[in-house]
C-alpha cells in the first residue's frame, strides 16, 4: 500500500472512513487525560475529521498530519477558514485559527512539529496502516512525542482473514506488541460496532469490536 492509494481515495471521493460526526469515544474518554486548557494535541492521519473541531472547542490547539492535500483543503474550506501556507522540507504546513495541519507523509514529520504536544488522538492512523508499517509508526510516535504525552487510541477488532484491510484489525495483543515496550496500555472500552459499520459488514466482516485504549509512556529510564 503506497501513499498514492490514499491520494486516489480522496480524489475519487472513496472516503467511507470519514465520519460525519464526532466519534463517541472522544468526548467520553478524552477527559480522562486531564489536559491543561490551551494545550496542544496531535491528530495523526487527520483527514478532515470533525474530531479536530471538537478538540478545538475544548480549547486545544490542534496539530494534524495528513497525506492528502485535498483533505486538508476541504477541512479549512468547511470550517470557513483561510489558511496560511508554508513549506518545510517535504511537507506543506497550513494553519488558521487553532489548527495547524502538516500535509505529507507522517514519516517525514519533524519532531519540532510535536514538541509542545500534550496528548495524541489516534482514530484513523493505526487502523489505516498495514501490519508491515505499524511498527514503524509506533516507533515514529515515540521519537517525536514528548515523554509526558498520552495517547487515546481507537481500534477495531474483527476475525482474521475476513477482509484484507484497510481498516486493519488492532486487537489488544497487537497494540501491546507495538507499544508495550514504551507505554502502559489501558483497554478503556470495548463495544459492538458491526451495526454501525455497514460497509465492513457488506465486505464480509462477521463481527466487529470497537476498542478504546489509553496509552501512557513509561518512565524512559525503564526502557531507554
Amino acid at each position: 500500500m503506497t501513499p498514492d492509494f490514499w491520494i486516489e481515495r480522496w480524489k475519487k471521493g472513496e472516503i467511507g472512513f470519514h465520519m460525519g460526526a464526532v466519534h463517541e469515544f472522544l468526548p467520553k474518554h478524552w477527559p480522562h487525560l486531564k489536559l491543561a486548557p490551551g494545550s496542544a494535541v496531535f491528530v495523526p492521519l487527520c483527514g478532515k475529521s470533525h474530531d479536530m473541531v471538537w478538540l478545538a472547542a475544548q480549547g486545544h490547539r490542534v496539530i494534524g498530519i495528513e497525506l492528502s492535500p485535498l483533505a486538508v483543503d476541504d477541512f479549512f474550506q468547511e470550517q470557513g477558514l483561510e489558511a496560511d501556507t508554508r513549506s518545510t522540507g517535504a511537507l506543506v504546513v497550513r494553519s488558521a485559527g487553532p489548527y495547524t495541519i502538516w500535509c505529507g507523509d507522517i514519516f517525514d514529520l519533524p519532531a519540532e512539529a510535536t514538541a509542545e504536544v500534550a496528548a495524541v488522538y489516534d482514530r484513523a492512523a493505526l487502523v489505516a496502516l498495514p501490519p508491515s508499517l505499524q511498527p514503524r509508526y509506533a516507533k515514529k510516535l515515540v521519537e517525536i512525542l514528548p515523554a509526558s504525552a498520552p495517547i487515546l487510541l481507537a481500534g477495531l477488532v474483527y476475525p482474521d482473514g475476513e477482509i484484507s484491510g484497510p481498516p486493519f484489525s488492532t486487537p489488544l495483543a497487537q497494540v501491546a506488541a507495538l507499544f508495550g515496550g514504551s507505554y502502559t496500555i489501558q483497554l478503556a472500552e470495548v463495544r459492538d460496532g458491526l451495526a454501525q459499520s455497514q460497509n465492513l459488514k457488506a465486505r464480509g466482516v462477521s463481527s466487529l469490536e470497537e476498542t478504546a485504549y489509553i496509552l501512557e509512556q513509561k518512565p524512559r529510564s525503564l526502557w531507554d
